[in-house]
């Protein structure tokens, strides 16, 4: 039976990730799978596919799913079961996490256990239950012999999750979270080698994109490294393209160079 690679971006439809999923649309021949959370996916398409063009839009596929709901990510894999080819063998080729979410608190006093939550459950159990209920789709060995190189699961992460690189303190459950979704992406890369799993995880730094995410922090940022989407798109998908087998289970930035734990 032949074998049908395919991408997935979950979530794909805001900032960066909606850059990563029209990269991957303009750059690849692959089938797209692509999460959201409105409840009209053809809006949502129509958004993705509004600044493309020669592309073939049947490759696009949208996916309901809510990070903060393991039923709704349950659901979003089997929906994405349900819908790939019966002819084919299929496995996850390029897989891009992003989730995440920023408050920047300055000091302690400003820690709030809602908000303490809802950024773990974002910045680090959502990533873990995409683990659990996706992580199925990835190759398996017999798939080895059809594959130029490893499958590759990538995780966003941040410069600031580096315990060692902290020299200015604050962003206190950013940082934390980000620690912990770096500790995540080592253990599962460990976890795909001892399973022989053709594929590796790794976490990527995009640098500071020009998103909602970071826009109060634009004018803190020099102008040459402030990025936009599309640029910080291509740079991360060219990197995590070009990784090796010894460069897996790390965090790499938008210019290849080691994040340090």
């Amino acid at each position: 039976m032949p074998t049908s690679p395919f991408v997935l971006v979950s979530p794909s439809t805001r900032g960066l990730s909606l850059a990563i999923t029209r990269h991957f649309l303009r750059t690849t021949s692959l089938p797209i799978y692509a999460t959201h959370r409105s409840d009209d996916p053809n809006d949502v398409r129509d958004k993705i596919l509004s600044s493309i063009e020669n592309v073939d839009s049947e490759r696009l596929k949208m996916i309901p799913l809510d990070l903060t709901s393991e039923d709704s990510i349950a659901f979003a894999a089997e929906t994405l079961s349900d819908s790939l080819p019966k002819d084919k063998e299929s496995y996850l080729h390029t897989g891009f996490f992003t989730g995440g979410m920023l408050i920047p608190e300055k000091q302690p006093s400003d820690l709030d256990a809602s908000s303490l939550q809802k950024t773990f459950q974002k910045n680090v159990i959502a990533h873990l239950l995409l683990i659990k209920h996706f992580s199925r789709f990835l190759p398996s060995a017999k798939h080895k012999v059809d594959m130029k190189e490893p499958a590759k699961w990538v995780h966003f992460s941040a410069r600031v999750g580096s315990i060692s690189d902290n020299k200015t303190g604050g962003w206190y459950s950013y940082r934390a979270s980000k620690a912990a979704l770096n500790q995540v992406v080592k253990t599962f890369d460990l976890h795909l080698q001892m399973n022989r799993t053709p594929a590796m995880c790794v976490g990527v730094h995009p640098g500071t994109v020009k998103t909602e995410l970071s826009k109060d922090f634009w004018k803190s940022v020099p102008e040459s490294k402030l990025f936009k989407p599309e640029y910080a798109a291509r740079c991360l998908v060219d990197v995590v393209k070009d990784l090796k087998e010894d460069q897996r289970g790390k965090v790499w930035d938008w210019a290849g160079k080691q994040v340090p734990w």
